[in-house]
């Protein structure tokens, strides 16, 4: 996915934190653009605390339940916010958040599969994963 203006990345930053971004639109690249978006605008938030929740909460009023299997995921929530706080922290000063998000998604983050570089698949979608964090059982994450 592309960005054109930094007002799709609030968009989907709002809609998160409303519970009001259409479910079909919380992709892979929604998931990193919110991340961005509440570490780089939502200075009152804390990403690592209260994502979690913001997360959570949105999953349910989409109608996605939380549970072992599905819905929220702590280690690859907790995990992404590290990737994109590092990659916007190598970014210019003043790189417009639409630019920094969509060469967040040209790196390697921008690949859904890019944990499976630092998790074994059986660790990563593991119960004991997804109520919380894991650290990486292949190779330690870069940042």
């Amino acid at each position: 996915m592309k960005f054109d203006t930094e007002a799709q990345i609030h968009a989907i930053g709002e809609g998160l934190l409303s519970r009001s971004l259409p479910k079909v639109q919380w992709t892979h690249a929604a998931h990193l653009a919110a991340a961005a978006w509440v570490i780089a605008v939502r200075k009152e938030l804390d990403p690592a605390r209260d994502m979690p929740d913001i997360i959570r909460q949105y999953n349910l009023a989409t109608g996605t339940p939380n549970t072992d299997t599905g819905g929220y995921h702590e280690t690859i929530t907790q995990a992404s916010l590290r990737a994109v706080a590092a990659f916007l922290a190598q970014q210019e000063p003043g790189t417009p958040l639409h630019e920094a998000c969509n060469s967040l998604m040209c790196s390697p983050f921008g690949d859904k599969g890019w944990l499976l570089r630092y998790w074994r698949p059986d660790t990563l979608f593991s119960t004991q994963a997804r109520r919380s964090w894991v650290a990486p059982d292949l190779a330690p994450l870069p940042f």
